[in-house]
């Protein structure tokens, strides 16, 4: 067999897994309750943390310090 064609058996597999756990996780009531709560985590705890995170990183990148604002006239680094 080759890498393509195994990659593609894998893939299906996968795929054909997935499926019949979601199928399991919505007949199940205790299941589904379940992935309902760690929905509702991960968008309310997880969410938040990365945005975060993604502002202070962009914050840093820029060079400037918490607190001190920006030059007046200054735009993308020229002055205008």
């Amino acid at each position: 067999m080759k890498e393509a064609s195994a990659e593609k058996v894998a893939n299906a597999l996968i795929g054909v897994a997935v499926v019949g756990a979601a199928y399991c996780v919505i007949k199940t009531p205790r299941l589904r309750q379940l992935a309902w709560r760690l929905a509702v985590t991960a968008l309310t705890v997880s969410a938040p943390a990365w945005f975060s995170r993604e502002i202070q990183h962009g914050w840093t990148r820029s060079g400037r310090r918490p607190g001190v604002p920006a030059a007046r006239g200054m735009r993308g680094g020229m002055e205008a």
